[in-house]
Order: C-alpha cells, then structure tokens, then sequence
C-alpha cells in the first residue's frame, strides 16, 4: 500500500501543483488510509480552499479525483507555502521507483521560483545598499567622515580609506538583526563594513563564530571571505560620528533606511541591540507607542507593539569589554538567548 500511495503522490500533475501554490495553500499529507471512503471529504475541503476563479478551472480538479481509485488521504487546512524541501519529501520521498518526469518537473519549478524570490530580494537590499552609501543627509557627518579619510591614522596611512555611510550586511534570511551604534572612524569607515577592522568587530565576530553564525572568528576587510548565517548587522547611524556621538536628528536621518532594510529581510523576529543607543533608535524605528518606554539593560527583553523582539547587550566597545563590563561569558548568553527567540 505505501509504495502505491508514494507512486500515487509523485504522479500529482503540475497543473494542480501549481495551482495550489499561487494561492499559497498546501495540502498535508499527514495520513495514508486503506480505505477511498473519505476521498470525497477531501475533495469537498479542497474545492471550499481554492477561490472560486481556481474552482473554475476544472483540469487541476479532474486529475486530482482521478486518483481516486488508487489513493485516500486525510487532508489539513494549512495556510503556509509548499516548500521546495517539502514538496521533495511529497513527490519524491522514498520510494523505491524513480520519482515520476512530473514530479521532478513540479520540484523544479518550486525550486525556480524560491530562487527568483530570493535573487529579487537581493537585488533589492544591493539597491538599498548603494542608496546608503551615497546619502549626504547629514553635513556635520559628512564632513567628518571625509576628514578621517583624508587625515588617516598613522597605522593605516598605507591604505585608502571608504569615508562614506555603510550599509548592513550578513545573511538576506537573518532571523536576528544586530544594530549597533555607528561605524568607528578607523575602522568601518576605513574598512567599508560595520564592525570591521577595529577591536569591537574582533569581540563580536569572535562570539558570532562560537555561536556558529559566522564562518570565520574575525572581520579585518570587505572582501576577506567573511559569511554569516542567519545574521545581519547593520547600526542606528551609518556614517562615522565625532567623538562617536550622533545627534538625534542625525540618527532619525538614517531610521528610513533601517526600516527598509528590515522590511527586505521579511522582519526578523529579533533585533539584538548593542547599547543604550541602539535600544532607544530600535524603539523609534518600530514606532513602538507605548509608556513608559521600558530601559536599557544588559539582557532586557521587550516585545514591541506587532513587532519583533527587542533583545539588549552591553556595547562591544573596547570601554565595555577591557573593563570587564562586557565579558565573553556575558555576551555569548545573549547570542545564545537571541538564537532561541528567533528559533
């Protein structure tokens, strides 16, 4: 019985597939009967699914109560997208048989449009990021970044700085967003990237590393083969502060380009804020109304109004982690709560 129904479900036509998927409804398979009795109700629940302009079309519907006589199954109303890695399990399984030409032609086109999806939300976050780094919004930033670039550190005087605002980077899926403060003057400003080449990337990336979200334990440049895993790192302001203090008007010019970048990456469930800083711009940025606001504190969680998850950590800066205020042990818990919340 089990290698007929497996037969069975690979030779699901890809009309029907395909018709299913458009309008995000997928059928589970979560029990194989011996009996055809309950096939009827099946069908009933899947014709009252579809909309009507999908009821119409009576291909899809035809093949599928053709298969009547070979297969019964219990069906289940669950309003997700069929996964590629799903619909695999559906069509190929483990049968013994070769799966079907229209099984592997339905996985094929599953897997075609995931890609496309993700190719469009890419483009989409490379858009942004050279909108980011263009942005003069700020005079008092710009200039400021603009000088350190010109007057380099003396350790540095060999290379050329970026001088301009950073975009986040890491993982397009991310399930946890990481805001910071804003580029160090020497070091995401030299480098490119946020956290890179100065001694608070060292402390982050080091701890990213354990939690096995990064691919390697340091971030010294842009093209130094670094790669997170559901992850993304972006700060508050995006352009290198004097004295590492922005103004509230210079952080609420940059809150539209982290509210875009959040709702590029489908809104993670967590935002791990780095600092007192960063908790207060990711209150604003998700327009949170609610009073009092609640304060800053190192492992402090707030759910905010139909948002994610607001999860804060001590600054990684040389201040907090040299003076012990900030230690390994300390925020490697929190990477670690961030991991279950976003689970």
């Amino acid at each position: 019985m089990t290698s007929v129904c497996t037969r069975a479900v690979a030779a699901l036509p890809v009309t029907l597939i395909d018709s299913i998927v458009s309008v995000k409804l997928s059928i589970v398979f979560s029990w194989l009967l011996t009996s055809v009795w309950q096939l009827p109700d099946l069908l009933s629940a899947a014709r009252s699914a579809l909309p009507s302009t999908c009821s119409q079309m009576s291909s899809p519907l035809v093949e599928f109560e053709s298969l009547a006589s070979r297969l019964s199954v219990e069906a289940t109303s669950a309003l997700v997208p069929v996964k590629p890695a799903v619909l695999e399990l559906l069509l190929l399984g483990a049968s013994e048989q070769p799966p079907s030409v229209t099984a592997r032609q339905a996985l094929a086109t599953m897997r075609t449009r995931e890609n496309t999806g993700q190719s469009l939300r890419d483009e989409r976050l490379t858009a942004l990021a050279g909108e980011i780094e263009s942005c003069r919004r700020c005079p008092r930033l710009v200039a400021w970044r603009e000088q350190v670039a010109r007057e380099k550190r003396a350790a540095f005087a060999d290379q050329s700085y970026w001088g301009r605002p950073l975009a986040g980077f890491g993982d397009p899926a991310a399930r946890i967003v990481i805001l910071g403060l804003a580029p160090a003057a020497h070091g995401g400003n030299r480098t490119g990237r946020v956290f890179t080449g100065d001694r608070s990337g060292d402390f982050l990336f080091a701890a990213l590393w354990r939690a096995g979200l990064a691919s390697q334990p340091d971030s010294l440049a842009r093209d130094d083969g670094l790669a997170l895993t559901g992850v993304w790192i972006c700060a508050a302001v995006r352009c290198a502060p004097p004295a590492n203090r922005p103004t509230p008007q210079e952080r609420d010019n940059c809150l539209p380009y982290s509210r875009r970048e959040l709702e590029l990456l489908g809104e993670p469930p967590v935002i791990l804020c780095l600092g007192a800083f960063a908790w207060d711009a990711a209150l604003r940025l998700l327009r949170d109304r609610r009073r009092p606001r609640p304060p800053f504190a190192h492992g402090a969680e707030y759910r905010a109004e139909n948002g994610p998850l607001l999860l804060a950590s001590f600054h990684v800066s040389q201040q907090n982690t040299f003076t012990g205020r900030l230690t390994t042990t300390m925020f490697d818990a929190v990477l670690a709560r961030a991991i279950a919340l976003s689970a």
